[in-house]
């Protein structure tokens, strides 16, 4: 497995991915903000090495200022798939299994992260071009399932000098030459940004995907509010487009390879999203050949203790769907891998039992050795997944997030 941290500016010195960030905000910031308190910090839980947990990604240590997700909102399009610099962070999820002409199988996870280093109020009143309280950062993953290999890359900026950000129309969100962008269309359904282009290409490993939807937003959660727990405002506002179309080409090395397969993408927005005890997430995207989709969290808390909180969402193939409660969806562990890199436990197969849909699901990795080992540290990878659903037998693929074992008892 490789792993590779590029940034900007500081390579040379030898600065870890994170204090680069840090330096990018003291060079050209002012104002109040801690990076580390923003991002997670140590109190927040960070993992061995100065990496950030992502389950703790732009958890404020000081709420004052922030907005919170606290109750459903009509969630309006395009409007929501632009920034919402009121809360502590966002992200923009882009994942999706690929072959090739000749049957070579990839994975592929670009994320671009909005991270808050203090309230808008105070960037009033600012009138430098280089003056923000904010940053970006964005994740460029891709697995090769016959060639054994993962190779995963980051970059920060700030949203200074059209460097980095995000609009909501026409839809593109942006670091430097990565982005996911609207194309045009006239056919465009009101409020959609599809068809939509995703590129993002360094030293080497790069996709230019188009990617086709033809299904409405999935609101995850109560009409797009996904509680994390029983407070107040630990919760997110969340949405997904869970079966996308997508064509283009990967890079790897030297070699290209024109590509199609299916993508998910998902939209989140919070300040406080877990609360005490609440130590990371299991998260699983599930495309089935008949064309349902399963999406399930589980919340892991320290003291071992069921979640009330777990939440799901069965897509059926016409497009409707049915959130899940808890209580609805059985996770069961099968297999574990331990991390040559980092030796974070992970994980490694599961089985899925979802009752309102007579779903009995086998997940495995496609490769075990699917770590991003970069200044945010979590397990991310392709799947395949084999079962059934009301008895009859089912394949598919998709994509599992692991976060929070930094933290977790070994």
């Amino acid at each position: 497995m490789n792993r590779r941290s590029v940034c900007r500016r500081g390579a040379a010195l030898g600065l870890t991915a994170l204090a680069l960030a840090v330096g990018l905000v003291l060079a050209f910031g002012d104002g109040p903000g801690s990076f580390g308190g923003a991002l997670g910090g140590p109190s927040a839980g960070s993992g061995e090495g100065g990496q950030i947990d992502l389950s703790r990604l732009g958890q404020t240590l000081d709420l004052t200022g922030y907005a919170r997700a606290q109750a459903p909102a009509a969630l309006q399009f395009p409007r929501d798939h632009g920034p919402h610099p009121a809360f502590g962070s966002e992200w923009w999820y882009y994942t999706g299994n690929l072959v090739a002409a000749d049957g070579r199988r990839f994975g592929f996870e670009l994320t671009f992260f909005r991270v808050s280093l203090a309230p808008p109020s105070a960037a009033a009143g600012q009138a430098s071009a280089f003056a923000t309280h904010q940053v970006y950062m964005a994740h460029l993953a891709i697995t090769d399932v016959a060639g054994r290999r993962f190779e995963a890359i980051e970059r920060f900026e700030r949203p200074v000098l059209g460097l980095a950000g995000a609009q909501a129309e026409p839809f593109r969100v942006w670091l430097r030459d990565w982005q996911a962008r609207a194309l045009p269309a006239a056919s465009r359904v009101s409020g959609s940004p599809f068809p939509l282009q995703l590129q993002a290409a360094q030293d080497g490993l790069g996709i230019d995907l188009r990617l086709e939807n033809d299904r409405p937003p999935v609101l995850q959660g109560e009409r797009g509010l996904s509680r994390k727990g029983a407070a107040p405002g630990d919760a997110s506002y969340y949405y997904s487009y869970t079966r996308l179309r997508a064509r283009g080409t990967l890079r790897l090395g030297q070699a290209q390879f024109a590509v199609q397969g299916l993508a998910w993408m998902d939209r989140e927005w919070s300040t406080t999203a877990l609360g005490a005890q609440r130590i990371g997430w299991d998260w699983f995207a599930l495309q089935l050949d008949d064309g349902a989709d399963l999406m399930f969290c589980r919340i892991r808390r320290a003291d071992g203790a069921a979640n009330p909180f777990d939440y799901g969402v069965w897509v059926r193939p016409d497009g409707s769907y049915r959130v899940l409660a808890a209580d609805e969806v059985q996770l069961a562990v099968t297999d574990h891998w331990r991390s040559p890199a980092t030796g974070v436990r992970y994980p490694a197969g599961w089985r899925l039992t979802v009752g309102p849909a007579a779903a009995r699901l086998t997940v495995r990795p496609l490769l075990a050795g699917q770590e991003l080992d970069l200044a945010v540290r979590y397990w991310e990878g392709a799947v395949t997944t084999t079962g059934t659903v009301a008895g009859r037998p089912v394949a598919g693929h998709g994509y599992v997030e692991l976060t929070g074992y930094d933290a977790a008892a070994e």
